[in-house]
């Protein structure tokens, strides 16, 4: 879980962008940020954000590989991809910086696979008519946003009034069925910081788990001098099977020795998939136990299943193109990946004749999209305030030491995630 950490700050960041582009060709232009052999893509990360430079990375690498790898192709339609990347330094300020320098100084056609802490120039980007494309959902506005496209996709009526319905998101329980049936577990634990943003999270995963039938262990610690031996104690006793959190990941690699140290011996130790990562190894590397305890749930592929040709593709255009890596590829860099494939299918649907437009009709379209085979098919067809349950489906992987030559990995633990699916509960909150 990444907190929304108050007190980012108001510094610029350094952004990497290239020089501003000359005056459009004529001959081939069809929209801004299209001439007649280059289209223009930006991206936007908080690759200097308050929570560490790796933590928002991973798409903007995936995103590159991908488009790096269609121009090695030849490019689309005669064109290659120009890619334009901003840091905004994980500030509201920062993003509305890099925002105005790619739409208006850089001229993007796109954005794609966004990866911020504070989005605060998506009503920009909205206005302006821009297509975001595969970007993580930290805060809400991919869920409030016209032209704003999350990797997930979303059925909220995303008019730009508010946030889902009238200012209402709902979750869905995959998750916790999934564990409550997979290995049998009733009893849980949530561990937050007394933060207010983590402890809105945490409030989430103590409801979801709750609709379960779960028996649910709260516990909060100071953000500074976070006591996690009290909570492992507290753990101990209470006998819990499942620990979820809302902390970043140096509160978990503490957390984990602190359970080690105490002897608890957990079910799964459940995370996200913005913690998928190779940096398991390292993070976790004082508490082998708690490490090997280690779950992650997503929409998307096992960044791991090289048996899967869209993995496999991947992995080897990450290697080709950013070797060094290797110990950080993450479910996130996947996802980026994907995003990047998703625009440009998009754009491949329009031929020679390249508009925002055409774009946005490609992915506001009723049929689902799933970035050949690498996420849950996903659409973003406005649907009325849900009212009952839905079918949700998922992909889990575990940790094992003892994986992939002894080299330790997350290996897959359901048949294939289009088919690991439940009808569960949509609870309402409002973030």
């Amino acid at each position: 879980m990444l907190l929304a950490l108050a007190g980012c700050g108001s510094r610029l960041p350094e952004s990497d962008f290239s020089a501003p582009p000359g005056s459009p060709q004529s001959g081939g232009s069809t929209d801004t940020g299209v001439t007649a052999g280059e289209i223009r893509i930006g991206i936007i990360t908080s690759l200097t954000s308050p929570v560490g430079s790796e933590t928002f990375s991973g798409p903007r690498y995936g995103a590159q590989a991908f488009l790096r790898a269609l121009d090695d192709r030849g490019g689309l339609h005669g064109r290659t991809v120009k890619v334009v990347t901003c840091d905004d330094g994980g500030s509201g300020i920062g993003n509305q910086d890099c925002v105005h320098r790619l739409i208006d100084r850089e001229q993007v056609f796109a954005l794609v696979a966004g990866s911020v802490l504070d989005y605060a120039g998506a009503p920009y980007v909205s206005g302006k008519g821009v297509p975001d494309i595969g970007g993580q959902p930290i805060g809400t506005a991919y869920d409030r946003w016209p032209h704003l496209y999350s990797i997930y996709g979303s059925s909220a009526p995303r008019d730009g009034r508010s946030v889902g319905w009238n200012g209402t998101l709902y979750q869905s329980t995959e998750v916790y069925r999934f564990f409550k049936e997979r290995l049998g577990a009733r009893s849980a634990a949530v561990v937050s910081y007394n933060q207010a943003d983590s402890a809105r999270y945490a409030k989430q995963l103590e409801e979801g788990l709750r609709a379960e039938g779960f028996r649910v262990l709260s516990q909060s610690v100071d953000l500074a001098l976070p006591n996690f031996q009290a909570v492992a104690a507290a753990m101990k006793a209470d006998g819990t099977e499942l620990l979820l959190d809302a902390m970043d990941t140096r509160g978990n690699a503490a957390l984990c020795q602190a359970l080690d140290a105490a002897d608890v011996r957990l079910t799964a130790k459940v995370t996200n998939v913005q913690n998928w990562s190779a940096t398991a190894r390292t993070a976790y590397r004082d508490s082998p136990d708690c490490r090997n305890s280690l779950w992650a749930t997503s929409s998307s592929r096992n960044y791991e299943d090289v048996g899967q040709p869209a993995v496999k593709e991947f992995r080897e255009a990450m290697a080709r193109y950013y070797p060094d890596r290797e110990p950080l590829l993450s479910a996130w860099e996947l996802e980026g990946w994907a995003a990047a494939q998703w625009l440009t299918d998009a754009m491949d649907s329009c031929g020679r004749e390249l508009t925002r437009d055409c774009v946005g009709r490609f992915m506001d379209r009723p049929q689902p999209y799933d970035a050949h085979g690498l996420i849950v098919p996903a659409s973003f067809t406005p649907e009325p305030r849900p009212t009952g349950p839905t079918r949700a489906c998922l992909n889990a992987a575990r940790w094992q030491d003892a994986a992939f030559d002894g080299r330790g990995g997350w290996l897959t633990q359901v048949p294939d995630m289009t088919t690991t699916c439940f009808d569960v509960p949509q609870l309402p909150y409002q973030p």
